[in-house]
């Protein structure tokens, strides 16, 4: 007979003793690891980065096992661990504690799905037998396999292979491929003719759990119809919504579901979350290389209508004038200085022609600090000769003044600008406080044919075509030529304009109003 001593050194055990001991410990931390998802996932996969965001989207799986409710929505940026927790680790979860349960993981293609499946197929063959679970023999195809225990999971696009499998857990992991997919009325119809006429009927009456996780690409997408249908569970509807932008904006989206304050980060899985810095820097890099709607849909979850509130694509296209000949009157440079949150600063140069419109000439707007606005408005104030520099007055008149002198004189000690070369005058421009005042009367200014664009600017007409009156605040290209059109056209700040029609064709000036333009040829506001 075999003996060990444990490490205690207080008894001899024989080794079927502690064997027994070690597989009922083993089991012990096995079960504990059956908490909730992410638990499972950490313990299981080193590699697996736990993350508070991660943790509280954890916790509301558990809410819909438990029964708390049976519908969940997940809505965060991509590349930060969703699709890793809900699609794959969560049914994995799910099949341990109910093994005769049917799952069902959805996506915009069958290899995305099967991805997914195989994910949790390998799953069950490294770790499932902890858990009594475990493929049935001859079931291992990748998109179709059961387990022992008369469950299964079924791995397959949206709109198709749900026929004859009854759902207990479906997971719906990016209904939409893209923006062009989600913006074709058709195609979303498709999706939300599937989810009516397929999925639902697939569902089975002892648990029905549906989980969707998708970039919010617009608002009448599956989540959207959805909401708009039954409603969120805090307004008195169905569905457990669990909201976590890039940036926290509580007073837009309501409370923060990780607590956080105005203008925080959310973590990363590949970022330490106390490295607050370093966060908000990836962000605002994200920020900075997306579209206004890309950076809405894809980063804060927060899809926009492919029009904004004030212009519309087609009559930015039609103030496009590259060729006319007009004598400038008066040239003039406009910052809008980065701050209150966004760290884009809008420089903008343009002139007053003779025609008595504004043209817009120039974009220099970029992300930073106030030294580099400074210089770039001065440089650009020299190349163009501007007579001028407006300034948004509203926040930082003497940092804005200080700034420009500062970044001035250094320039013509380096030999950028000559010396005896004047500065231009800098003059205040009180632009009205609320953003959606402020930008409606230059769009009334558009439509009556009074700015142009000298050329093509993508990044300012996205601005314009695709702001909406409830964002938080206003991209720098807005407001810096709003500025412009302020200072050098006075009359335009004059009065409120207030629910201005979607602007479609310039009305006047030597240009025949579109047919398009119908009640919009009128004075906004009138």
């Amino acid at each position: 007979m075999t003996a060990v001593m444990d490490t205690d050194g207080l008894e001899h055990l024989e080794d079927a003793e502690v064997y027994q001991r070690l597989r009922a410990a083993q089991k012990a931390i096995g079960q504990d690891l059956l908490r909730d998802p992410v638990t499972l996932a950490r313990g299981l996969d080193a590699s697996f980065r736990m993350r508070p965001h991660l943790r509280v989207i954890s916790e509301a799986l558990v809410g819909l096992e438990r029964g708390d409710y049976d519908r969940l929505m997940v809505f965060t940026p991509a590349q930060v661990g969703k699709s890793t927790t809900v699609a794959e680790w969560f049914p994995f979860w799910w099949l341990c504690l109910h093994g005769e349960d049917r799952v069902a993981v959805t996506s915009y293609s069958d290899d995305l799905a099967m991805r997914r499946g195989k994910a949790i197929r390998r799953y069950i063959s490294e770790h499932g037998g902890e858990y009594d679970l475990a493929l049935l023999a001859g079931s291992a195809a990748a998109q179709d396999y059961d387990t022992t225990q008369g469950g299964g999971v079924r791995s397959v696009s949206i709109g198709s292979g749900l026929t004859g499998f009854p759902v207990n857990l479906l997971v719906v992991d990016d209904p939409h491929k893209d923006r062009g997919e989600a913006e074709s009325a058709r195609l979303r119809e498709q999706v939300h003719d599937w989810w009516s006429s397929a999925a639902l009927k697939r569902l089975q009456p002892d648990r029905n759990a549906v989980v969707a996780i998708q970039t919010r690409w617009h608002p009448d997408d599956f989540s959207g119809r959805r909401l708009e249908e039954e409603g969120r569970m805090e307004e008195g509807g169905r569905w457990k919504v669990v909201h976590l932008p890039a940036i926290a904006n509580p007073a837009k989206f309501g409370p923060d579901p990780l607590g956080r304050e105005e203008g925080d980060p959310l973590p990363h899985p590949k970022i330490p979350t106390r490295q607050r810095k370093k966060l908000l820097a990836w962000w605002a890099d994200v920020k900075k290389t997306s579209s206004v709607r890309d950076w809405h849909a894809m980063a804060q979850g927060d899809p926009q209508p492919s029009e904004g509130a004030l212009v519309s694509r087609d009559l930015l296209r039609l103030i496009r004038d590259g060729s006319t000949a007009v004598e400038p009157q008066k040239i003039a440079v406009a910052i809008d200085p980065s701050g209150g949150g966004r760290d884009t600063a809008g420089v903008i140069g343009g002139f007053l022609g003779e025609d008595k419109r504004v043209w817009i000439t120039h974009d220099r707007s970029a992300a930073m600090s106030s030294a580099e606005w400074s210089t770039a408005a001065c440089r650009l104030a020299y190349e163009t000769n501007a007579a001028i520099i407006y300034v948004e007055w509203n926040f930082g008149r003497d940092m804005a003044v200080l700034a420009l002198e500062t970044s001035w004189d250094k320039l013509q000690r380096d030999g950028e600008i000559p010396e005896g070369h004047l500065m231009p005058l800098i003059d205040p421009v009180r632009a009205k406080q609320g953003k959606l005042l402020r930008a409606e009367p230059v769009a009334q200014q558009m439509v009556q044919d009074k700015v142009r664009l000298r050329g093509a600017f993508a990044d300012l007409e996205n601005e314009w075509a695709t702001w909406q009156p409830t964002d938080p605040d206003s991209p720098g290209r807005i407001d810096s030529s709003c500025i412009l059109v302020y200072g050098l056209i006075p009359e335009a700040n004059k009065g409120a304009i207030v629910h201005a029609p979607l602007p479609t064709a310039p009305t006047s000036g030597g240009r025949e109003p579109s047919p398009a333009a119908g009640a919009y040829g009128r004075r906004i506001g009138r």
